[in-house]
């Protein structure tokens, strides 16, 4: 994934309505995750503007247009009087209010806001400018709605988790700010924020989207990224601790075999091991093949290399979509309803994006186990589970067995959500995507799996310790002084989970990144 070299000020300036500056995932993380400031662009504010006026005519007329002037989903056949517009948008945040479970975390909530303003800014939808400059109001003051994590289907959008967003909007809601948790009214008038009150198609246009989804996956796609980098770096080193052979890695085997992922993967590897003194080391040692686990890294990280470039170019996809329904063309007087809301794009591209964090897992793994050794193979040398004193000490032995245990949890997590449709709706919303459950999933797996990745940079780092004097590979060394920095040599037991908790930490700060910069 490319980064935005851009500062967070320049970037968001130009980012809400302005065609020319488009989302993209890093936008994402700067928003949720850095506190930067939105602002919405004129051109914006005058297409919305344009498309308001053409839904306050249909509003005041004859024809019925589904969520203007109609009853919702299996009710649309009801027409709705003129007088009663404004109840019926109320009344819609109100009932699709239906959310459970533990909020969501900050950073998801964030995102998801930034996305449907985003989508709204379009100019599509419908809504006053005064709505759109709500959202952005609650995200630049550090207002954060309190919204259950679960009851998205994923379909007609994430309807529960963005209604309870949109009441919070008309302050009937929670908002957290500053570590307290209080009513979204009061807590936005502190802040000099009116509530809203909704106008025709307002309240549907606010939950009618794929945002939910989006946001979970933007930042999950970045995550996915970051763990992968950090899974290369534990590779590599785990090469050099295991005295494996470079020989896989050579750029001729990659060209004759053309997968892009694969190509990339094994020319970051070979970068590392530059200036190896322990591979030559070892040149006539009589071991014909490495263990899968290492003679394949260019094969299975490449692979997931390419899943995740197909998972981010979804969602980049999405990010510049608009998803609501029904759409609004002021240009040409026309409305029209279509299905921009199903979630079917995103929650496949989750479920695959949570297979390639099981195999990041798995082929971690099993490199933990090789290096705990003896086993099928002989590791050269190094004492069994890494500990200087074996029997007296049992080093990295149960490490192993939770990488192991965290492994077996996030295979059972890569199974397909979006394979598991219950209709709704009394049957008008017959096949739903599930993509939300497909999101949570994989921040599960992420998550756990950073664990796993945590504890090979940490065998591979104890491992090292016994290839000395010989120096690895300028890359490797570079990342074993990064794991030190947070890890100190195992010299006789202590618990490893605190250093396990501070390296997944490291991974998912980035500091792996950047550490190793001219190396990704």
């Amino acid at each position: 994934m490319k980064r935005n070299t851009h500062s967070a000020k320049q970037l968001i300036q130009v980012i809400i309505g302005d065609e020319k500056q488009p989302v993209s995932l890093h936008s994402a993380h700067l928003i949720a995750r850095k506190g930067a400031q939105v602002t919405l662009s004129a051109a914006a504010k005058q297409k919305t503007q344009q498309s308001r006026a053409f839904i306050e005519r249909i509003a005041q007329g004859e024809r019925a247009v589904y969520g203007v002037n109609t009853g919702f989903g299996e009710l649309s056949s009801i027409r709705i009087q003129p007088e009663q517009i404004a109840d019926l948008q109320r009344n819609i945040a109100r009932s699709h209010s239906s959310g459970v479970g533990e909020p969501l975390a900050k950073d998801v909530t964030r995102a998801m806001m930034f996305f449907l303003a985003n989508s709204l800014a379009k100019g599509y939808s419908g809504v006053r400018t005064e709505v759109i400059e709500t959202i952005l109001a609650l995200l630049n003051n550090d207002l954060t709605p309190v919204i259950p994590s679960r009851g998205s289907v994923g379909a007609s959008g994430d309807l529960a988790p963005l209604a309870h967003l949109a009441l919070t909007l008309m302050g009937e809601g929670e908002i957290m700010a500053k570590g307290k948790r209080g009513v979204s009214a009061e807590m936005m008038l502190a802040a000099g924020i009116a509530p809203l009150e909704l106008g025709a198609k307002e309240g549907l246009a606010l939950m009618n989207g794929t945002h939910l989804m989006e946001a979970i996956g933007a930042l999950a796609i970045y995550d996915s990224w970051q763990l992968l980098r950090a899974a290369e770096i534990a590779a590599g080193m785990s090469l050099e601790a295991m005295m494996g052979s470079q020989a896989p890695f050579d750029a001729r085997i990659h060209r004759i075999r053309p997968q892009p992922g694969q190509k990339e993967t094994a020319a970051r590897v070979l970068r590392m091991l530059e200036g190896s003194e322990i591979i030559p080391s070892h040149k006539d040692c009589g071991r014909v093949q490495d263990p899968y686990s290492i003679r394949c890294i260019p094969q299975v990280l490449g692979a997931v290399r390419d899943t995740l470039t197909h998972c981010e170019q979804v969602f980049s996809n999405e990010l510049n979509a608009v998803t609501d329904n029904p759409l609004i063309f002021a240009e040409d007087e026309m409305t029209l309803s279509g299905g921009n809301f199903h979630g079917q794009p995103l929650a496949a591209a989750l479920d695959f994006a949570a297979i390639a964090v099981a195999h990041m897992a798995g082929f971690s793994e099993r490199r933990i186990y090789n290096l705990m050794g003896p086993h099928s193979w002989d590791i050269n040398g190094a004492p069994p589970f890494l500990t200087e004193n074996p029997g007296l000490h049992s080093g990295y032995m149960i490490a192993q067995y939770a990488a192991a245990a965290l492994t077996n949890e996030i295979n059972l997590l890569a199974h397909p959500a979006s394979v598991g449709s219950l209709p709704t709706s009394a049957g008008m919303e017959d096949f739903v995507s599930m993509g939300a459950t497909a999101g949570h999933k994989l921040l599960q797996s992420l998550e756990l799996a950073r664990n796993v990745i945590a504890i090979e940079l940490i065998c591979a780092a104890q491992g090292l310790e016994f290839r000395k004097p010989l120096k690895p590979g300028q890359g490797v060394e570079v990342a074993y002084q990064a794991v030190r920095s947070v890890v100190a040599v195992l010299h006789e037991d202590r618990p490893p989970a605190p250093d396990i908790e501070h390296v997944a930490k490291a991974i998912a700060d980035g500091m792996f990144d950047s550490a190793m910069a001219e190396y990704n």
